[in-house]
């Protein structure tokens, strides 16, 4: 994957299974939070699972599924707590902070636009320590659109306006890649294996990068000397 960066001004991109391994979220979800919720609950670990992912299918890709409030009050215990429990597992990808200086150091106007919730945010910014390599960090509960719906792109560009086709959107979501090219984004990458622990994903016919090393820029010219 060859990205011409002379033509990129500016780069969105997604949180977690972007910038951060998805497995902490996929094992919080899936394992711990069944887990807990039984042990909180005095419930049946078997039914806990069940239930809570008969509930998060139901709501999939709405902007309820990634509210850490709407999840607290609908089980009735401290979604923010639990995750703060193993928060040590939070991780960046491979080269997540050599891409995002290599970015800086191009000239490029770096913005974060996450689906997750201002608190989870923040947890992973402060696990992380990488908020201050942004020009912004916008989650969508600020104007209550998803990434899935295209509207969402109109309200990232009136919080920190850019010039659409000569934008870069990396995500693992792929109905949010397909929200950005509807809106008139003008290029999108898909990551193969947004989980560390997992098996590469189907990103269908979307262009995608396994390593941000694939596609790290370089300096522009008149900047300085190109990146290492």
């Amino acid at each position: 994957m060859i990205i011409d960066w002379s033509q990129i001004d500016t780069v969105l991109l997604d949180m977690d299974g972007t910038l951060l391994d998805l497995h902490f979220d996929n094992y919080f979800w899936q394992e711990y939070l069944p887990l807990r919720y039984a042990e909180i609950k005095l419930i049946d670990p078997l039914l806990a699972k069940q239930s809570i992912n008969h509930q998060t299918r139901s709501i999939a890709g709405t902007l309820d599924w990634y509210s850490t409030d709407y999840w607290s009050h609908a089980l009735g215990i401290d979604i923010v707590e639990l995750k703060q429990e193993i928060s040590h597992m939070v991780a960046t990808r491979p080269h997540c902070e050599d891409f995002l200086d290599a970015l800086r150091n191009a000239g490029k106007d770096v913005v974060l636009v996450t689906n997750a919730h201002q608190d989870s945010l923040e947890l992973k910014m402060a696990k992380t320590g990488i908020a201050d390599k942004f020009d912004r960090l916008i989650t969508v509960h600020e104007f209550s659109l998803p990434k899935e719906n295209p509207e969402c792109w109109l309200e990232v560009h009136k919080r920190h306006p850019f010039e659409p086709n000569r934008t870069l959107l990396i995500d693992d979501n792929l109905r949010a890649l397909q929200s950005a090219l509807d809106f008139g984004i003008g290029q999108v990458l898909a990551i193969y294996q947004p989980d560390s622990m997992a098996p590469a994903i189907d990103v269908l016919s979307y262009p995608a990068i396994h390593s941000f090393q694939d596609i790290m820029p370089i300096r522009e010219s008149g900047r300085g000397e190109d990146c290492p």
